[in-house]
């Protein structure tokens, strides 16, 4: 290491020995001062993991270089030493290195270099729940659900525990977590907090507030670092559930540097003494700590936005996305708004003399209403809010006092709760709150994914005949991060983001179409009308309950017992081979077909020529209209392939649940209900049209079409094309169909970046233009004009387009490193790294 003059010994308060580190410090560089604290993290990272090989001095230098460097979307080497996959991403990435030690071994090479390539502390966090069962012991079913469905996918995952070195498996039912990443070296956005929340906000009100000003600021593909006196307001909960919501609001990251408030939580969550002081210690040494009690410079940040947390409002989000906030006070007004307008994210196009009609049906003997804006689905779901103890705390008080002035929630609504952890079992528990939460029909569903991912399972068959048969508009409302369209439920076409509380009260209301202010939640004991500041609870009580009975040790129980298991997963018996052995007989795990036919020479780049469009897009086409996780439906191509494999569609299960079978996945890309695809002149669904014979056929039985005929595709889309969650998934999905570009407005920047990684060319219309200024109609066919070596492409280059209707128009390669263009040279990541993995072990 260049940089081991700055390496140096570290001690604590008290001058004790904790090792030693490397000081960035002692670098001698003024620019360090007015770095962000997210640069320095990553310049701390690079100057310690410094080999002059993976990572040189000149990378040090534009990482030090920020200011200027960040504007010339410059690649930079970032090396974490734990990577943490959900389930959902973990299972498709074992599949794939099972893969590559196959094919390793066909090409000549050494299957155990595949070793290697998993970071120290791979850890797989098995947490998704199965489709969420309503009953008293619901737990326990939805666990035995889990293993009678899931039992293939759990042994492979044991399997790859073993197989693998430095590889954790944590089994099911444990928990949830989530943790994106990025190797580009970005803009800082820098967010100011100041004042204080007002009695009776939450951090959920919080949150949706900053996703709506970050969105509108735009932050796609940058940091957003906090900042402020406001920080020291904040618990790390609240501060947790901001930072998870980066991708809803494009960042990153969302990032919070390290304070009092980070050591305090620490040691709250059992962490030691002896550990939490060299945390300490280390940070201040590199001036990556918070003290707000020392004179310090404010960093240098691309740009600046600003909230004073007293202005933060209760609000919910919605009805399609995750940054369209509503104040409470508004709701009823935008709701109507809503049911109003013309389709679109914030429109149904009903008529005004539908919009207050009212359907009667009988719901197993009890005569039942339905009408749009009708609960149906009311959760408790998500990783951070319902790891967030004030939140969880808030909605057991509201469940408290409701049950005590007799409110009560209408038994065709699906209620659940699903808690990101289990110490929040054990803190409601202990505060005597659980019970109510039950009372009301809140129970224990599982901890992990459950309706923010669409597992929220059936509704019962009489609520879900009267929603279709009557096309209402019915509404769930949850405490999760996402509601794009068609991933909470098939049946609810509005879905409100709301606080723990919230879901709560919505529940009990039975409406969106409220408002609060004026009208009662309910008529309680005495018919006496019940109004939500008769049971909203005040931050002082929230407050001292959970200091009361959040206690260290629960923290400490549940951590240690993590990797323990259950019996069900500890039972399982798994192969102990070190090379996986595919049964071809199954729906769950498939060998995918990623390095079929590969040779050890990249295939470079190639023009594409006389492409019809697949499919034509409007803006905010979301990962959930491209790659869909939840419920399979029973007449989709994925469904018929179940079927021909003898699987029982009680047995489907979800997409999510089957990624590590690629003939499942390829079947259901864009198969999103309410994707709208302009080819289909506006008509919801996961249809398209052909475009030679005119046919209106499912999208993966034309793209496979397109194949055998040996006719490439592309797709055209608006802008924020793939926003949402990442997956790997969507741009796997899209290249299987035989996609080989996107050209779109603007696009997502994991979306993007994970096009690149499976080969599909993502290019951008220039700034002013679109599909409409053009003239592009999707009917066209399309060649798209590269050179013929990836030695004569630049990132971000232009490339001609021109059509079959003799169009011609010019867009942005979005390539944006050279090391994405060697990707695409190789035919994607998978096989760069491949071909790079043989050539160094000869």
């Amino acid at each position: 290491n260049p940089f081991s003059f700055v390496l140096r010994g570290l001690r604590d308060r008290d001058g004790g020995n904790c090792g030693s580190y490397y000081s960035i410090l002692d670098l001698g560089d003024q620019r360090i001062d007015k770095l962000p604290y997210t640069i320095r993290v990553l310049l701390e990272s690079a100057v310690r993991n410094c080999d002059e090989f993976q990572i040189t001095k000149e990378d040090v230098e534009k990482i030090m270089g920020w200011e200027k460097t960040s504007l010339e979307q410059v690649e930079i080497p970032f090396k974490p030493s734990r990577v943490i996959l959900q389930d959902f991403t973990g299972v498709p990435v074992l599949v794939d290195l099972a893969s590559m030690r196959d094919a390793m071994s066909e090409l000549g090479g050494n299957p155990d270099k595949i070793n290697p390539m998993v970071p120290a502390d791979l850890v797989i966090d098995h947490s998704v729940t199965a489709n969420v069962v309503r009953s008293q012991n619901a737990i326990q079913a939805n666990m035995e659900l889990e293993f009678e469905r899931n039992k293939e996918r759990f042994a492979f995952l044991k399997w790859g525990s073993s197989a693998f070195h430095n590889m954790l498996i944590i089994p099911p039912g444990s928990g949830i977590v989530h943790q994106p990443m990025s190797m580009v070296l970005p803009g800082v956005v820098g967010f100011k907090l100041h004042g204080t929340l007002r009695d009776g906000v939450t951090a959920t009100d919080l949150v949706l507030t900053v996703t709506q000003m970050l969105r509108k600021h735009g932050v796609v593909g940058k940091f957003v670092e906090f900042y402020g006196r406001g920080m020291e307001e904040l618990a790390l909960a609240d501060r947790a559930t901001i930072a998870n919501m980066a991708p809803e609001y494009g960042a990153t990251v969302g990032f919070f540097p390290v304070d009092h408030i980070t050591l305090e939580y620490l040691k709250m969550t059992g962490r030691e003494d002896e550990t939490v002081s060299t945390i300490e210690a280390y940070l201040r040494a590199n001036k990556m700590f918070v003290d707000y009690n020392e004179p310090k410079i404010e960093p240098t940040y691309s740009s600046y936005i600003e909230l004073d947390l007293g202005d933060v409002e209760p609000c919910i989000s919605g009805p399609k996305r995750p940054h369209d906030r509503v104040t409470l006070k508004d709701m009823k007004a935008d709701w109507h708004a809503c049911l109003e307008n013309k389709i679109g994210f914030k429109g149904y196009g009903i008529p005004k003399d539908l919009q207050n009609r009212v359907v009667k049906f009988d719901f197993h003997g009890q005569t039942a209403e339905l009408k749009h804006g009708t609960v149906v689905i009311a959760a408790i779901t998500s990783c951070t809010n319902t790891s967030n103890p004030t939140v969880m705390i808030a909605s057991g008080l509201v469940a408290k006092k409701a049950y005590e002035l007799g409110l009560e929630v209408k038994p065709w609504i699906k209620t659940s709760l699903a808690p990101g952890s289990g110490v929040v079992t054990k803190y409601l528990l202990r505060s005597g709150l659980l019970k109510y939460l039950s009372d009301l029909g809140f129970n224990l569903v599982g901890y992990g994914c459950t309706t923010c991912i669409g597992n929220s399972g059936d509704l019962d068959q009489i609520v879900a005949d009267a929603i279709t048969e009557n096309d209402i508009i019915a509404a769930a409302v949850l405490s999760g991060n996402r509601n794009f369209e068609g991933r909470i439920h098939p049946l609810t076409q509005a879905n409100y983001l709301a606080s723990p509380p919230l879901v709560v009260v919505y529940a009990l209301a039975g409406t969106v179409d409220i408002n609060f202010e004026e009208e009662p939640i309910g008529t309680g004991k005495g018919n006496r009308p019940i109004f939500l500041r008769d049971i909203w609870p005040s931050s002082k009580k929230v407050s001292e309950i959970v200091h009361s009975n959040v206690l260290v040790d629960m923290f400490k129980s549940t951590y240690e017992a993590i990797t323990k298991g259950n019996p069900m997963w500890n039972q399982l018996v798994v192969p102990t081979a070190d090379v996986y052995s595919w049964d071809p007989n199954s729906t769950y795990i498939r060998e995918p077909p990623f390095f079929k036919g590969m040779s050890m020479d990249p295939p470079g780049p190639h023009s594409i020529k006389d492409a019809y469009c697949l499919l034509c897009f409007g803006d905010c086409v979301t990962t959930d209209h491209i790659s869909p996780a939840g419920s399979i439906h029973k007449d989709s191509p994925a469904a018929k392939y179940l079927v021909d494999h003898s699987v029982k569609p009680g047995d489907f299960n979800s997409y999510g649940s089957r990624r590590g079978n690629y003939e499942v996945m390829m079947r259901g890309t864009f198969g999103n209900i309410r994707i709208v695809n302009k080819l289909l002149d506006g008509e919801p669904g996961p249809k398209t049209i052909h475009v030679p014979t005119r046919e209106k056929l499912y999208v993966y039985d034309a793209a496979m079409r397109y194949k055998n005929d040996g006719q490439d595709t592309i797709v055209l889309a608006g802008s924020e094309y793939g926003t949402g969650s990442s997956r790997d998934w969507d741009a796997k999905r899209t290249m299987l169909l035989g996609v080989k570009a996107v050209i779109a407005k603007s696009s997502e920047r994991i979306h993007r970046s994970n096009l690149v990684g499976m080969g599909v060319i993502p290019l951008c219309f220039k700034s002013g233009e679109d599909m409409d200024s053009i003239g592009l109609t999707g009917q066209e066919q399309y060649t798209i004009h590269l050179p013929s070596s990836v030695h004569e492409m630049q990132p971000g280059q232009d490339i001609v387009v021109t059509t079959s209707t003799r169009k011609s128009f010019t867009c942005t390669l979005r390539f944006d490193t050279e090391v994405e263009l060697s990707y695409f040279d190789h035919g994607g990541i998978l096989q760069y790294v491949m071909r790079k993995l043989i050539s160094s072990a000869h």
